[in-house]
């Protein structure tokens, strides 16, 4: 005969001991095993024990009021918290702002992965996510005060290449969570709407001589779970206990229970609300013209979530696959108190597989926040304001996407706009700055991501920012936006500024904007004109983008389709001024112009205002052996052929 593993929260958390390693499961206010972190604070505020706990954790699991780990800010408690997320945990983030405890804010995708380091006896994670931000022990090694003093983070060379290494920390305790539990404690998850880490956690205990207490919502008979459905074998458990009340386990705090969320079953999502037109749609409206088709995307919160709202008013979201960093791959994202899950989900995998796919470079976009932006590019988002947010998985995604769309209103706190005849109008301005002198903190490195050719783009309601070598250049100004008066005024650095093209009128008017034929380059043949009498192609890339592979192989093509119909070589013109081609894709580009070149050109000559663009394709073009002047002027490079503007 077993022992039962069966018994009440309380007995379950009586096994937990001063000093002890805690780890605990649920992603933002989603699979928080509530119970037991409630019967963890009462046990404390009844007998002071147990006491100098060490708390990990990924996201953030609480309501930022209270509950979740939200629990555990009693003093004396938590010594030490290594965490990605403080935002959903206040009482705690103040403790550690105020040197109470001591306190390390690292990327989520490395803690989630530090949990199988743990599992293996591994002493830790060989990874380059963290590398230039505050995470590197160059910029404070993710330390949150002064009375955390040991190193987690080494910075290493090996083969020539800097690389991080995390030192894991064993773990004593996993608290975790699962729908039902057999006699033996076979855990499964039928009812939740994520797996998280579940496994590797108990795994992480178990294989440390320590403790795995998993919540359930129900008991079921011997044999009753298959075995592929058995989330957590048996063998791992130490203790089940049943939550009770039953509102102990709801799927998150704003949702009992949501079968679409679990998988059980599929609903109709075609009906989403349409957003008003705001300075958060029409952010969003810009983003989505970065969306590759049959990519990959991650999403994060605030004015990024729009973009799955205007991907399904456009009609394009059956073009691509969605993502969260907790496991989610596919289906309609979910917000609010259910962020992090998916309606309709193709599949959901561990989060520790997702940041294995993120890390491996698997994301084809990702659209993010920003908090704080400075002349280099650099962003903020983990502490800023006096407040210790934590920077979650924004580290790992933002350093990882082939890539990376930041988005957010140009001001913070109070700005309101209007649109007046397709113009954009700044009724009242924001009263905090997000373009500063220098970020608080480093979450995103600019000058890395340049180093990488990683594409990056800045959006705001009334303008669009690109990351170059130098830092961050203004492309693109809404309709009805003073440069001096709306933009430099309120930035505390000036950007680069060439030649600005207006953003997509479309943007601002009601109504569709057509974006799944831009995706598609459905109008690129309309760009393209042959003059018979002068054996002439003109190419007009005005304001067109060459944003993923895709993009290039559509305008070789567009441009053979037409060259083969004037059924001889021609000379080319092109106007290339506006014309933005993603950082990592120049290579291609000059690739694409060599081909054209050989089998379509007589004679080519190119143009582009901006010295940047001009010097970016030349050197390019000069790589694949093509001694190409770019021109700043449609007038000298028809000079150039011999030919005629008019």
């Amino acid at each position: 005969m077993q022992n039962s593993k069966v018994m009440t929260a309380d007995e379950a958390i009586a096994r937990i001991k001063d000093d002890d390693v805690i780890a605990t499961t649920g992603f933002v206010q989603s699979c928080i095993p509530e119970m037991l972190h409630a019967a963890l604070e009462k046990r404390f505020v009844e007998t002071r024990a147990p006491r100098d706990l060490t708390l990990i954790m990924c996201a953030g699991a609480g309501d930022s009021k209270g509950l979740g780990t939200g629990r555990l800010h009693h003093e004396g408690l938590l010594k030490r918290v290594i965490a990605a997320n403080f935002g959903r945990m206040p009482k705690v983030a103040e403790a550690a702002q105020n040197n109470k405890i001591q306190g390390y804010n690292l990327p989520q995708g490395v803690i989630s992965k530090l949990y199988r380091s743990c599992a293996s006896g591994s002493p830790g994670l060989f990874t380059k996510v963290g590398l230039h931000t505050y995470v590197d022990p160059r910029f404070g090694g993710g330390k949150v005060n002064t009375v955390t003093r040991e190193d987690l983070v080494k910075l290493l060379e090996v083969e020539g290449q800097e690389w991080l290494f995390y030192k894991a920390t064993p773990i004593n305790v996993a608290l975790i969570r699962a729908t039902s539990a057999d006699p033996l404690g076979n855990l499964s998850m039928e009812k939740e709407c994520l797996t998280l880490d579940v496994l590797a956690q108990a795994m992480a205990a178990h294989n440390n001589g320590g403790v795995v207490i998993a919540q359930v919502e129900r008991l079921v008979a011997d044999g009753s779970i298959k075995p592929k459905d058995v989330k957590v074998p048996g063998i791992l458990v130490d203790c089940v206990v049943v939550a009770d009340p039953p509102e102990m386990h709801r799927m998150n705090y704003g949702v009992v229970y949501d079968p679409a969320l679990a998988g059980e079953v599929r609903v109709t999502v075609d009906n989403l609300p349409t957003m008003a037109l705001d300075e958060r749609k029409i952010i969003a409206r810009r983003a989505s013209f970065e969306l590759p088709l049959n990519g990959v995307i991650n999403l994060g919160v605030g004015a990024p979530d729009g973009v799955a709202n205007v991907a399904n008013e456009e009609k394009v979201t059956p073009y691509l696959v969605m993502t969260t960093e907790a496991g989610a791959i596919g289906g309609v994202l979910a917000g609010g108190s259910s962020f992090g899950s998916s309606a309709n989900a193709h599949s959901i995998i561990d989060q520790n597989q997702m940041f294995d796919f993120y890390h491996g470079g698997g994301l084809d976009l990702t659209c993010l926040g920003m908090a704080e932006c400075d002349s280099l590019g650099n962003v903020n988002t983990s502490k800023f304001g006096g407040r210790l947010n934590g920077c979650g998985g924004f580290i790992d995604i933002s350093q990882n996407a082939r890539a990376v769309v930041f988005a957010g209103t140009f001001t913070a706190g109070g700005l309101k706009i209007a649109i007046e005849d397709g113009n954009l109008k700044i009724v009242q301005e924001g009263r905090a700055r997000k373009f500063v002198k220098q970020v608080e903190q480093v979450t995103f490195s600019g000058q890395y991501a340049a180093d990488k050719s990683q594409p990056v783009i800045y959006v705001t309601e009334r303008c669009v920012f690109q990351l170059t070598d130098h830092g961050l250049e203004l492309i693109e100004v809404a309709p009805g936006i003073d440069i001096e008066r709306d933009i430099l005024a309120h930035m505390a650095f000036k950007p680069h500024i060439h030649s600005p093209i207006a953003m997509n009128p479309a943007l601002f008017a009601e109504g569709p904007m057509g974006l799944l034929a831009d995706l598609l380059n459905e109008g690129l043949k309309d760009r393209i004109s042959y003059d018979a009498s002068r054996n002439l192609l003109s190419i007009n890339l005005s304001a067109w983008a060459a944003r993923k592979k895709a993009d290039v192989a559509d305008l070789q093509r567009a441009i053979s389709e037409a060259c083969t119909a004037a059924g001889r070589k021609v000379n080319a013109v092109v106007n290339q001024d506006g014309c933005r081609i993603a950082e990592d894709l120049y290579d291609q580009y000059a690739d694409m112009v060599a081909y054209v070149n050989k089998h379509h050109y007589e004679r080519m000559a190119r143009y582009a205002t901006s010295a940047i663009t001009r010097t970016k394709l030349q050197d390019a073009l000069r790589r694949r052996g093509l001694e190409t002047r770019v021109y700043d002027s449609a007038e000298a490079a028809y000079a150039s052929l011999g030919i005629s503007a008019a």
